[in-house]
């Protein structure tokens, strides 16, 4: 498989397989996304991988926990600017509206909609579930570093036969996290990500979004 075929095939997948990933997989795919570049090689990136009792622990509390907080404890940045504006807000729109219409969830429903949200937090039935964090006195260029690492992760999973989901909403539990991994005080969670085989049957998983076309973002000079 070429790095196109990969990156094509790639998707966040969100409905998972009950089969587990061995753990030399999973190192080695985490050795190997680390020839990531990063300015300086400062590798900024820190990751923790649960799995097994103690994936289904965590899960288990984070459950307990979103019955009084079914939308998280609050995150530490914002996920999205406060005031996104087009094309941007209605990309986002679009997509949250494109995703519930494959599970026939209407708008209106918004029960349904929140349940749906919330298995974000079983990280989709996945078998691995990963956390990235990333040193508090980095910046802007090193969280783009950190970015480039969990891209190099997805891709060789797809490789492998794997597929992934990245999960900002991760950064909502930054508290129960800390709590559970024992997170030293200098990191910062910056996100989760569902690791597994993909159930293709779920209709969730028939999900492909749209990109835009070259126009639209590029400006091309000198040719």
């Amino acid at each position: 498989m070429n790095v196109s075929e990969a990156l094509d095939k790639r998707m966040s997948v969100r409905a998972f397989l009950d089969k587990p990933v061995p753990r030399q997989t999973v190192e080695d795919i985490l050795l190997a996304a680390a020839r990531s570049p990063s300015g300086g090689n400062l590798q900024p990136w820190h990751v923790w991988v649960l799995a097994g009792e103690k994936l289904s622990g965590f899960k288990s509390i984070v459950a307990e926990r979103l019955k009084d907080h079914p939308m998280g404890e609050g995150t530490e940045y914002n996920i999205y600017p406060p005031n996104l504006t087009d094309p941007y807000k209605t990309r986002r729109f679009t997509n949250g509206e494109d995703l519930y219409r494959t599970l026939g969830i209407p708008r209106e429903d918004k029960q349904a909609r929140l349940k749906q949200f919330a298995k974000n937090f079983e990280f989709f039935g996945a078998p691995i579930g990963l956390i990235f964090a990333i040193d508090r006195q980095m910046g802007l260029g090193q969280w783009a570093d950190l970015g480039m690492y969990i891209q190099s992760i997805m891709l060789l999973a797809v490789e492998k036969g794997l597929s992934t989901c990245p999960q900002e909403a991760w950064a909502g539990w930054h508290k129960t996290i800390t709590e559970f991994v024992d997170l030293p005080p200098h990191l910062m969670v910056f996100c989760g990500m569902a690791l597994g085989y993909a159930n293709t049957d779920h209709p969730v998983n028939t999900l492909r979004t749209d990109r835009a076309g070259l126009v639209e973002y590029t400006t091309i000079l000198g040719f």
